[in-house]
């Protein structure tokens, strides 16, 4: 055994994934766990103890589809029945700068960061200006341009799907650059991936050049699938298919690729994408606040692997837990034993890492993986009594509650503030984006 660890937490109760520790203790070595137990075992010295009597330690979440510079439409896209690039008079993404870009994304971000997610799929514009601004956060950044071959532009102003090659071209080039530049950076927490973004607003001869470029590096691809039903319906009008063969088709659906939504889905869809070993990444608080729910039973029960992610709205992943579960009961009609608080929590953490093929080293607290950890308070007067911890996580506590976040054993959040950059600032250069945002929009 090692005489002195780098850090040791001690007196909390650890939820680690696998069996709650109370009066647990917990050794990081360098970035990874290095060994734990309870107060009936010794815990070992360290050169920093945390007493953290009272707290709860969970793995850091696993937050798989984000577009974080999406601040910008904050409390209004939610209500307008549609995604922010399909929707006509609103800031777009393709009215953002680089610099704008990078300041919104920093904002969604250090919010999703604060609330315990240690990794984010990050899939938007402006990828080049980003990833810097990111990874001086400290987190773990799984990302990509959106990759599209539609003229959002006029989608947006007149409805109006057309191709453009030259748009599709310059993406993907710049998303391969930006993987030669980036990918496995920072020590490794820099993931590049290929985020075709949807069937509908990708052609076929595209989403087959995407799957080249992808899989030449063994990359996740990333996209939206069954999202709505102008997706579905434009789908089958273009090549008399659904989104699923499309992705079939062009070599894409494979154990590499992550489906976001996966609302309007049928069965037939749903055993094809269970026989292909895809991921589904559930983002049931958008869906529910469009007045639409994911068939996520079903897609439980044909064994797909269920993530979550927060997608474009409020970045807390434990109250996107909350919301995943109560949204399958409302499917079910009821309680049962296959919907509890530690299914939500494992969807939330190893399954998504597990979706990235990480779950060796995410996703659970246990010896030899890494030190991404998330400290709640549970003092408050919401989380007393823990009778079940995993049960207060999912039912009552709030993102709010986190005190620490741990990347690699760094601390990135300390007393719910980011550590590595400042929280004002970032704060302020997205107030002055925003107000110019609106106000061209307007």
């Amino acid at each position: 055994m090692t005489e002195s660890y780098d850090l040791l937490l001690r007196g909390a109760t650890l939820v680690t994934g696998d069996s709650v520790v109370r009066d647990g203790w917990l050794a990081v070595q360098g970035d990874r766990i290095a060994s734990l137990g309870n107060a009936a075992e010794r815990a070992p010295p360290a050169a920093r103890t945390l007493e953290l009597a009272g707290h709860v330690v969970t793995p850091g979440f696993v937050n798989l589809h984000t577009h974080s510079a999406l601040t910008m439409v904050r409390g209004v896209a939610a209500d307008l029945g549609f995604a922010p690039s399909y929707t006509k008079g609103i800031p777009n993404a393709l009215d953002l700068a680089p610099e704008e870009a990078a300041a919104l994304t920093r904002l969604g971000a250090v919010e999703a960061m604060c609330f315990g997610s240690t990794l984010i799929g990050e899939h938007f514009v402006h990828l080049d200006a980003c990833l810097p601004e990111l990874a001086k956060l400290g987190l773990r950044v799984h990302a990509s341009l959106r990759l599209h071959d539609v003229d959002f532009r006029a989608v947006a102003a007149a409805g109006e799907w057309r191709f453009d090659a030259a748009i599709g071209d310059d993406l993907l080039e710049r998303n391969v650059a930006a993987y030669g530049a980036w990918h496995a950076k920072e020590d490794g927490r820099i993931a590049v991936q290929f985020a075709a973004h949807a069937a509908d607003t990708c052609s076929e001869p595209y989403l087959a050049r995407i799957a080249v470029e992808a899989h030449r590096r063994s990359a996740v691809v990333n996209t939206h699938l069954g999202q709505s039903k102008v997706e579905v319906e434009r789908v089958r009008a273009r090549t008399d298919k659904t989104p699923a063969q499309v992705f079939a088709d062009a070599g894409l659906l494979d154990r590499r690729l992550l489906c976001g939504h996966c609302i309007y889905v049928d069965d037939a869809e749903i055993a094809r994408l269970a026989r292909a070993g895809a991921h589904v990444v559930h983002i049931p608080k958008c869906n529910a606040a469009s007045g639409r729910l994911a068939p996520t039973p079903t897609l439980a029960r044909a064994g797909l692997n269920l993530t979550l992610a927060t997608d474009t709205q409020h970045g807390d992943m434990v109250e996107l837990m909350r919301w995943a579960l109560a949204t399958v009961r409302i499917r079910n009609g009821g309680v049962d034993d296959t919907w509890q608080p530690e299914h939500v929590f494992a969807m939330a953490t190893i399954n998504g890492a597990r979706a990235l093929g990480l779950e060796a080293d995410l996703g659970t607290l246990a010896p030899g993986k890494k030190a991404d950890l998330v400290v709640f308070d549970f003092r408050r007067p919401h989380l007393v009594p823990a009778v079940d911890p995993v049960g207060n996580l999912v039912h009552v506590a709030q993102g709010r509650d986190i005190v620490k976040v741990f990347v690699d054993g760094r601390c990135v959040v300390d007393d719910g503030r980011p550590t590595l950059v400042d929280l004002d600032q970032v704060l302020a250069d997205a107030r002055r984006v925003l107000d110019r945002l609106w106000k061209r929009a307007a």
